[in-house]
């Protein structure tokens, strides 16, 4: 193929498609030849059905325009119930498992006219045992969970925007060890019905891309809500460098990667200075632990039951220990999370946003997905996450940082990450 189609970014491609200069089954069958190229190294997709993601293209190419992203193909983590492609939560337990119908949002995207191009590889119930996705730039590394196959498949241009979802860290971590943008916006935004519950108190939807531009897009039609703002000429942000309770997980290219993304911001007119969380908020990971630990041995309660014997060890160690957990710790605990939730807002003072390491370093080697130490605090408090892919490290594999604002500021977020990344200059960071 002469033209690299797969490589458009979806709102790029919108715009061709709406102009009559390319047609969605060209653009579907380019992102399917593309998964066919690279499926069998990177392993990012679990189930495609090219006649009927063809099919659906065609109907796209012969129906007036619907939305921003219509005829624009699309993919789903396997924890999200689709009624044309089997969800099986990455564990052999449900395999063969066909929902009657599709997830909400993947119903939002089928009515704005986006096609379905095929389930992508998650963890174990969306947990921490890897399942067989690889890092697009180096297979002998990972790509994060749970929403492992979400961001290769948008790294590696097998698809230019895709669902995945995040309990703890599973969509801002894989989305910086890949080098895309993810956004986990604030929780209860959008509706979660057809997607695995783990915690519903923390599970969320989220959006990766490999520009903001269609996260402002995708995320616009899930939500029902126009997501496109402008951050205001002339307007310097004011942004706060938030080391986090955290920072003694940070390894030296992360530490520098935020460091010389502050630097640069500034240059560049932004007002960037120290950030500190309230006291309060220091044992926030432990807190979150408890109360995540605590959903998931009710929620995998029935399949523990009667399939234990297929989970991971790692598993069984979660529901158990969550099931040890009494009802006082729990309360205890979600009491804690409530009342950190309610006040967060307030902690931001003047700040626009604030900016903290994505993943304690660049993906690393082996299988396991890496730690989810940067994010569980931002997922407890509900809070809207951007990441923006700013860096390659000493192994020249991605590093971001998170762009963090206030619950219910998504579009502002989304606003000041594309105000911030159209000037911005990809940092290199040397051994």
């Amino acid at each position: 193929m002469s033209e690299s189609l797969h490589e458009l970014t979806a709102t790029a491609a919108a715009a061709r498609i709406a102009g009559g200069d390319l047609t969605s089954e060209a653009l579907t069958a380019a992102c399917l030849e593309r998964i066919a190229d690279r499926n069998d190294a990177v392993h990012a997709f679990a189930h495609i059905d090219p006649e009927f993601s063809l099919a659906e293209a065609r109907k796209a190419d012969s129906s007036t325009p619907r939305s921003p992203l219509h005829g624009i193909p699309f993919a789903i983590k396997d924890v999200i119930d689709t009624a044309d492609f089997p969800t099986e939560y990455g564990t052999p337990i449900p395999r063969g498992r066909r929902p009657a119908k599709d997830a909400r949002c993947v119903e939002l995207m089928r009515a704005a006219g986006a096609i379905p191009l095929g389930k992508v590889v998650t963890t174990e119930y969306a947990m921490f045992t890897p399942n067989a996705t690889r890092h697009p730039m180096n297979p002998a590394h990972t790509p994060g969970g749970s929403s492992s196959g979400t961001a290769a498949a948008v790294a590696d241009c097998m698809t230019p925007i895709a669902f995945g979802n995040q309990t703890a860290g599973s969509l801002i971590r894989p989305a910086a060890f890949c080098g895309v943008y993810g956004l986990k916006p604030t929780h209860g935004t959008t509706d979660g019905t057809g997607i695995l519950p783990l915690q519903l108190y923390f599970d969320t939807l989220g959006y990766m891309a490999r520009s903001v531009d269609d996260i402002q897009a995708f995320y616009g039609i899930v939500t029902g809500v126009d997501q496109t703002q402008i951050w205001p000429s002339g307007r310097a942000p004011k942004i706060g460098v938030c080391e986090t309770y955290q920072w003694s997980f940070a390894e030296p290219g992360s530490r520098e990667a935020l460091h010389q993304t502050a630097a640069q911001l500034s240059e560049q007119g932004a007002n960037v200075s120290p950030f500190k969380l309230p006291a309060e908020f220091a044992d926030l990971v432990a807190v979150h632990r408890r109360v995540l630990y605590r959903g998931i041995s009710c929620s995998l309660e029935a399949d523990f039951e009667r399939a234990k014997t297929q989970m991971s060890d790692g598993l069984i160690e979660v529901v158990e220990e969550g099931r040890a957990y009494s009802d006082e710790d729990y309360e205890d605990a979600f009491k804690t999370a409530d009342a950190c939730r309610t006040a967060v807002n307030d902690c931001f003072g003047d700040f626009d946003a604030i900016i903290c390491p994505s993943a304690p370093d660049e993906a690393p080697a082996g299988m396991a997905t890496g730690s989810p130490i940067f994010q569980v605090t931002w997922t407890l408090l509900g809070v809207p996450c951007l990441n923006l892919p700013v860096a390659s490290g000493p192994q020249q594999l991605p590093l971001g940082v998170q762009l963090i604002g206030r619950r219910h500021d998504d579009a502002r977020v989304l606003a000041l990450g594309k105000h911030l990344m159209d000037a911005f200059e990809p940092l290199s960071i040397a051994p």
